[in-house]
């Protein structure tokens, strides 16, 4: 069975076919407290570096690179774990990323869903 990894914005009414919601940003979204986001789980650790997010902008024309460069960060050691937990979790269950970004479709959310889409469950 191929994995279920799906991206929204945050603010997006939830939906029961969400699965595990897991927030992907690294400062939590303005306008949401805590208890009504309905956020299984915040991962700051598999958001953009605070250098990186602030270089992009949400500029369009970045994108490309900073699809690069975010990929390249995601490789850094100390972001394995919780990668690994994602991986576990999009494996067994429709995953749900979420991020609070207009533009959905150039956001991190974005390219963890496509990467975890692809990415094997497990290392072996």
């Amino acid at each position: 069975m191929g994995k279920d990894v799906r991206y929204r914005r945050i603010y997006d009414d939830v939906s029961s076919e969400n699965g595990t919601r897991i927030l992907v940003d690294r400062i939590w979204p303005r306008g949401i407290r805590k208890q009504d986001a309905h956020v299984d789980e915040w991962m700051r650790d598999v958001a953009p570096s605070t250098e990186l997010r602030r270089w992009y902008g949400h500029d369009p024309d970045r994108y490309a690179e900073f699809r690069r460069r975010y990929l390249a960060e995601l490789r850094e050691p100390e972001r394995q774990q919780a990668l690994q937990r994602l991986r576990e979790t999009a494996g067994h269950n429709r995953l749900t990323l979420l991020t609070a970004s207009r533009d959905l479709e150039h956001s991190q959310a974005a390219v963890l869903a496509h990467w975890l889409n692809r990415a094997p469950t497990s290392r072996a």
